[in-house]
């Protein structure tokens, strides 16, 4: 009953810090990532609420790689609290062992790596493929009817826009559109006034009185073609309507084992991609080691030491860099996934066998057995 009050105890302080420090973590990260797409609500009109659904998108994804790293800082603090406060002394004196010290924090690394497999196989990629379709319905549909007032609009990467001024019934003055969808034609419109519609393919604006500049290539002369009426497309012609590209970070992890991307040369990043995602939630158990290893192990000091903490953040860190590194390599050549693999399990083998590996072997030795038998004689 005692350890278990004691597992209960010291879990629940690790729970409550781990769900604290991810919140101010990922509210942090959100706060600092969203500020690209304050423009938006601030210059464009776009509404509070289609910011907040636009951004609150990115959220699983931040949390997904954070996990290991807070998970790490959890139970290093926690377990350093606890050695401070003599409570790690009084439950070795109670007979307590390595494993039933560590059993909650090991606990709690299973539970939160099943949660990092959640986020990665399923919730992130289907967050990401719905903030990447919101962001191309936004950028496609909803851009056109956001132009501001004298200021060059950015419709497409082919396509920018510019209106002097616009009426109180919606009607544009002063319009100006440079279009390079067609290479072959690159076009400067310019019109007295103008009104956006929304077409079948996405939105459009019907210009009056104006004319239409194009440079002949072959000749290098200026074309220019007057008209009363003219209508342009500002969704992009040349692509169907709601096709995107899909990136790899959005698809399922049977796509990017079998991948068929746009580009054949990105078949070893998405197969990479796919060995990151079954690895990267295992990181947080070899993160726990280390912590683990850093705060049971070693002789115990009355003011506490520095060194082993520092050396347990040091290591994480030389392992976030080698993931890194892994991970880049793998994108270049897939016989070096094993490379992943590593870096994220062996240092959790090697610090548990560090920690509980001569508990096992004690309690494997016949010591006992042969102690009763010459009693026995």
């Amino acid at each position: 009953m005692l350890i278990t009050r004691l597992d209960r105890y010291v879990f629940r302080q690790l729970l409550l810090a781990v769900i604290a420090v991810t919140a101010g973590l990922t509210a942090l990260i959100w706060l600092t990532q969203s500020l690209r797409f304050v423009e938006l609500v601030v210059n464009h009109g776009l509404s509070f609420g289609v910011f907040l659904k636009l951004t609150g998108l990115l959220i699983p994804s931040f949390i997904a790689v954070i996990l290991p790293i807070t998970t790490f800082v959890v139970i290093q603090f926690v377990y350093q609290r606890l050695a401070g406060d003599r409570e790690l002394t009084v439950m070795r004196a109670a007979g307590l062992s390595p494993f039933a010290m560590a059993r909650p924090a090991l606990a709690l690394a299973l539970l939160i790596t099943g949660a990092g497999y959640a986020l990665n196989l399923w919730i992130v990629p289907t967050t990401l493929s719905a903030f990447r379709e919101y962001q191309w319905e936004i950028r496609t549909r909803m851009a056109a009817f956001l132009l501001q007032e004298g200021v060059f609009t950015q419709v497409s990467d082919a396509m920018t826009v510019y209106v002097r001024s616009r009426d109180p019934d919606g009607t544009l003055r002063g319009i100006l559109v440079d279009d390079a969808r067609d290479k072959s034609a690159h076009a400067t419109i310019l019109a007295e006034r103008g009104r956006l519609v929304e077409g079948q393919n996405g939105p459009r604006v019907i210009l009056f009185n104006g004319s239409r500049q194009e440079i002949d290539h072959q000749t290098g002369r200026l074309n220019t073609l007057t008209f009363q009426q003219n209508e342009i497309e500002l969704a992009d012609a040349n692509k169907e309507e709601g096709v995107r590209a899909a990136d790899m970070s959005e698809v399922s992890l049977h796509d990017l084992l079998d991948p068929h991307p746009l580009i054949a040369r990105d078949i070893p990043k998405w197969i990479a991609e796919a060995h990151k995602r079954l690895t990267g939630p295992l990181t947080t158990i070899s993160y726990a080691s280390i912590a683990l290893l850093a705060v049971l192990t070693g002789a115990f000091r009355r003011h506490g030491g520095l060194l082993r903490p520092l050396a347990a953040i040091g290591a994480v860190v030389a392992l976030l860099a080698l993931g890194l590194a892994a991970g880049s390599l793998a994108a270049r050549d897939n016989a070096l996934i094993p490379l992943v693999w590593l870096q994220a399990t062996l240092p959790g083998f090697v610090c548990l066998w560090l920690l509980l590996g001569p508990q096992l072997i004690a309690a494997l030795r016949p010591g006992p057995a042969l102690a009763a038998s010459d009693v026995g004689s």
